[in-house]
Formats: C-alpha cells, sequence, structure tokens
C-alpha cells in the first residue's frame, strides 16, 4: 500500500471511530507498525490535520478546513454528484443554488482524472413533480433550527383550520410531495410534524431550547419509532 493511500484510510479511520483512538487499535486495522502509526500522525498534522492526543493516550481528530482532500473513491464520488443533483431537484432556492455551488468547488478542487469523472458522472437525479412550494422562509427555518431558537407561525391543517403555533424546530425532512418539519409543539404539549407549505408568518424568538435540544430530538426518535411498530401491528403480517 502507498504512503498516499495509507494516509487517506487513517484519516477515513479517525473520523468514523469513536475516540480517543489508540496507536495500539490504528496499528492493528491498518496492519501496520506503532512506529508507523507515530510518523503518520505527525505527517496528517504536518498536511494541516489537528489531532489531539499522543501516544498512550489516544488520539482525537478535529476537522481542518486546512487540510488538502486526498480524494473520493468512484463510488464515493458517484454518490455526492446523485445526492447534491437531487437537492438543487428539492431543495428550496436557497439550498438548490448551495448544491451547484458546492458542485462547481468540488470539480475544481479535485485532482484532473477525478475532476473529468465529476463532470461527465452517469448518475443524476430528475423530479417532474416538486415538493410543494413553501409559505415561509425556509432558509430562515434552517438557520433557526440550526440556532435552536424556539419560533412562532401561523399554521393551516389539512382542513383548514388555522392555529397559531410555537415550537422548537427539531429537523427538516423531504418527503416526495413536501417538505415536513418535526418540532415539539408548545400548543400541543407533544411532538408535531408541520408541512412548510401549510405556514405562513414565520418568526424566530430569542428563546433558546438549547440545552432541552439533546434529549428532545432522543424522544422524538423513540416516538416515531413506536408509532411505525403500532401501524406495523395494525395491519398485520404482510404475504
Amino acid at each position: 500500500m502507498s504512503r498516499t493511500a495509507r494516509l487517506f484510510q487513517m484519516m477515513q479511520y479517525l473520523r468514523r471511530a469513536a475516540p480517543p483512538v489508540t496507536a495500539e487499535h490504528l496499528a492493528q486495522d491498518l496492519e501496520i507498525s506503532l512506529r508507523t502509526v507515530y510518523r503518520d500522525i505527525d505527517a496528517l498534522r504536518g498536511l494541516g490535520a489537528v489531532i489531539d492526543g499522543e501516544a498512550g493516550f489516544g488520539y482525537t481528530l478535529i476537522e481542518d478546513a486546512a487540510l488538502p482532500p486526498l480524494g473520493f473513491e468512484d463510488e464515493e464520488l458517484e454518490a455526492l454528484v446523485l445526492g447534491l443533483r437531487e437537492v438543487e431537484q428539492i431543495g428550496d432556492a436557497d439550498l438548490a443554488k448551495a448544491a451547484g455551488t458546492a458542485l462547481s468547488k468540488l470539480q475544481a478542487r479535485l485532482p484532473a482524472s477525478q475532476s473529468n469523472r465529476l463532470k461527465h458522472a452517469v448518475l443524476t437525479a430528475k423530479r417532474f413533480k416538486r415538493p410543494e412550494a413553501a409559505g415561509i422562509s425556509v432558509k430562515a427555518l434552517r438557520q433557526a433550527t440550526w440556532d435552536e431558537r424556539t419560533i412562532d407561525f401561523d399554521y393551516r391543517d389539512a382542513k383548514g383550520a388555522e392555529t397559531h403555533r410555537r415550537v422548537d424546530p427539531l429537523g427538516l425532512s423531504y418527503m416526495d410531495n413536501s417538505t415536513v418539519m418535526l418540532a415539539w409543539c408548545h400548543l400541543r404539549e407533544d411532538f408535531r410534524v408541520f408541512r412548510l407549505d401549510r405556514m405562513q408568518a414565520l418568526t424566530v424568538t430569542e428563546d433558546s431550547f438549547r440545552p432541552r435540544r439533546v434529549p428532545l430530538l432522543r424522544e422524538a426518535v423513540e416516538h416515531i419509532r413506536r408509532e411505525v411498530a403500532a401501524l406495523a401491528e395494525r395491519r398485520g403480517p404482510q404475504d
């Protein structure tokens, strides 16, 4: 194995593994000596990777934008192209534009052979029916979700009933026909899913739900699992 390939594998291992990663584990999984592990860690640091730790304590990778890309596998490149093309099709205007810009930046920074493969990728995505247009600024909603800020908005349900909601936004999902938000609803005191095309008059408040975000997400996932299990039980065994 070439040194470049070995460094790439070590970076990938450090990205995936739960920190701290000991030199012994790196040596065993990469089938190299401990001395080579120490030399490669120093080499990665020299390339710009921020790696905390030392021999005997384990290593933790902290991402560093100064680290140049070491390349992608062909299938990884195709997956990136397909994913970004899909975002161009289903995302709001800001997200779709960002996907196109990301593809351009990626192509400019790849080695010539892979840049050409990206430019002429055999995979693409096409949607003949896009999700319903959102009634609010999706960019503002995404930012509020990242910032963990409570939001207010007006909502119209499937029957046309209108309510004013205050929620803690937990995440967005792009479905076949609409984009939806999973949130903790202050009015219902429960988890709710809201379609973005039925939302109006979005206001981002100064109230932070950051201390509650992780437990809310865990509870939301468990809530969804219970609902899926209950639905499967009601349907019974399928032939």
